[in-house]
């Protein structure tokens, strides 16, 4: 999906600031990364939530599967073979039997409440965000644009260029008898920009968001499973609930079909991994959004944590540059056909990868995983499934000498990692 995702966005657009409607500087959220041979895509990149959804759908059709809009989960019940749910949709009711059910059902999640498992955090009624996206054709739409008073300058009204037209998603303090409108909108950015010419026109979304900060005290009872803002909502600061959600599934999908597949072990691991990185991310957020409200001069500022990139697994006393757990390193290699291929393009897909460094005789089976040669160019090929290190970065991206194998689970994560002095064949979860 990189290239559709690609197309449909844009870079994290540079803010313009004005004060008293006076144009005072530009500013970044975060300074431009140059891209590596170990992670080829270092920024963030500007994609609506909608447009996002859209091309997920489109790939999930690619595999025959459809979204069915309308249909709510009433009731469900699990034994020790599946999950038996009761859904209804356009009036219909059916019952639904699968071996796991998956509560993706936003903040509000029925399958959570109906588990009766914590929601833990804080809800601040005090504090009211007004969101919205609007048409502001005086305003450039390459850029994004910060109004505020020169008394306060960090209490103001944000402009974000939404990617694929001429919208902004608009994001203004709500006072707390005003109501979420187009002519509230239009009300603030005139009380901060000082100008006349600025008219908000075609408002297709808007919402009231206010901090609700939580964490699921459990991720799965049983056969089903909590992902997504059902375990776990963030503020909107970071940019970092969507992306944990995602990522949540990406970790789960894989363990699920393991599990179809006989082996229980890998979905164990699910609650501990992801709810460890949600509470950070949280965290991560919140301090952000106190910034914010406290009016602190570097709130707009994001730094290396927000690109989620560092996100790990790793037992924290393993101290060691690559690990277990660690998100794996791209790199740039050549196929036995002297064809230019990434380690991520050996990766993608719902199998396991096996990387044997500096191995030239026959390449060990691993159920539910490819199985690479990578080797050095002054090695002889004699295996068609090796892909040679032109420029030593693979190596280097692992600290990988002759007889290190590295084990990359479906989800981009290191399962395993096998040093020159250990035999064992590396396992597949």
């Amino acid at each position: 999906m990189l290239d559709a995702i690609h197309a449909a966005g844009a870079p994290v657009p540079v803010m313009r600031a004005y004060l008293n409607g006076e144009f005072v500087g530009e500013r970044r959220m975060s300074e431009p990364a140059e891209p590596t041979p170990a992670i080829p895509y270092p920024n963030g990149w500007m994609l609506g939530q909608s447009r996002t959804e859209a091309i997920l759908r489109e790939r999930l059709a690619d595999f025959g599967v459809g979204v069915e809009p309308g249909t709510a989960l009433e009731s469900f019940d699990q034994d020790g073979d599946g999950v038996t749910a009761l859904v209804s949709r356009r009036g219909t009711r059916e019952t639904v039997r699968a071996a796991y059910l998956v509560g993706a059902d936003g903040g509000a999640s029925t399958v959570r409440k109906r588990l009766g498992i914590a929601f833990e955090g804080t809800t601040d009624d005090s504090v009211r965000m007004l969101l919205g996206d609007v048409r502001a054709d005086a305003l450039d739409h390459d850029y994004g644009h910060w109004f505020a008073a020169a008394d306060n300058p960090m209490a103001g009204i944000a402009l974000s260029p939404v990617p694929g037209g001429r919208h902004f998603q608009c994001a203004a303090p709500l006072d707390d008898d005003a109501e979420p409108t187009l002519a509230t909108l239009q009300r603030y950015l005139d009380r901060y920009c000082g100008r006349d010419d600025l008219t908000l026109t075609d408002l297709t979304w808007v919402t009231v968001w206010r901090p609700n900060i939580r964490l699921a005290r459990r991720f799965r009872v049983g056969r089903v499973l909590l992902a997504g803002d059902a375990a776990h909502v963030h503020p909107p600061t970071g940019g970092q609930g969507m992306n944990t959600g995602i990522q949540d599934a990406y970790n789960l999908g894989w363990k699920l079909a393991a599990a179809l597949d006989g082996d229980d072990a890998p979905l164990d691991t699910y609650e501990p991994e992801r709810r460890a990185v949600a509470a950070r991310v949280l965290g991560l957020s919140t301090d952000l959004l106190d910034k914010l409200i406290a009016g602190d001069e570097d709130a707009l500022h994001r730094g290396e944590q927000t690109r989620q990139l560092d996100l790990t697994y790793r037992d924290p006393a393993d101290l060691a540059r690559i690990a277990v757990g660690d998100r794996a390193p791209d790199a740039p290699v050549e196929d036995a056909t002297g064809r230019s291929v990434r380690l991520f393009d050996l990766f993608r897909g719902p199998h396991a990868t096996l990387l044997c460094f500096g191995t030239t005789g026959e390449l060990p089976t691993v159920p539910g995983a490819r199985v690479y040669a990578v080797v050095r160019p002054d090695v002889a090929i004699v295996d068609a499934a090796a892909v040679i290190d032109v420029g030593g970065h693979a190596h280097d991206a692992y600290d990988a000498v002759d007889g290190t194998r590295i084990l990359v689970r479906p989800d981009g994560y290191i399962g395993d990692i096998a040093g020159a002095d250990d035999r064992t064949p590396a396992s597949s979860a």
